[in-house]
């Protein structure tokens, strides 16, 4: 009986233990967005794809940007494994001048914190970039 139990007890440990290993990884397509050249005003909506090509659900848990200017949207559901989902980021085209942004993406990922970049230059009407 004790064999039995030691068996069971031991087979529970290695599954939980496979559980435990199992991770969500977080693969984007691109980790910069170039805007170019656009004009002040304009379309200012990006999107950063990605792909959970771990084997656990991907939880994005927050995304932050370098400054008010950039407001990062994230998905709010979990992405499964082999499935893919999106981050938008919409930049303030009112301001004129280059951009040179940094989107910070927490998730429970193997590696939790992703820096991504979004870079461009706003011109006014004139053509001008101040």
């Amino acid at each position: 009986m004790k064999k039995l139990i030691a068996i069971a007890i031991f087979v529970f440990v290695g599954l939980a233990s496979a559980q435990a290993q199992k991770t969500a990884k977080i693969e984007f397509k691109s980790e910069t967005i170039d805007y170019g050249e656009i004009m002040k005003g304009s379309d200012g909506v990006r999107v950063f794809e990605f792909t959970n090509t771990g084997d656990a659900p991907l939880v994005i848990e927050d995304v932050k940007s370098s400054c008010g200017c950039t407001v990062p949207k994230k998905p709010e559901e979990p992405i499964m494994p082999g499935k893919t989902g999106e981050i938008e980021v919409k930049y303030d085209t009112k301001r004129v001048g280059p951009i040179r942004k940094t989107v910070t993406v927490y998730s429970n990922a193997a590696e939790p914190t992703k820096a991504l970049k979004i870079k461009g230059l706003v011109k006014d009407e004139a053509g001008d970039t101040k």
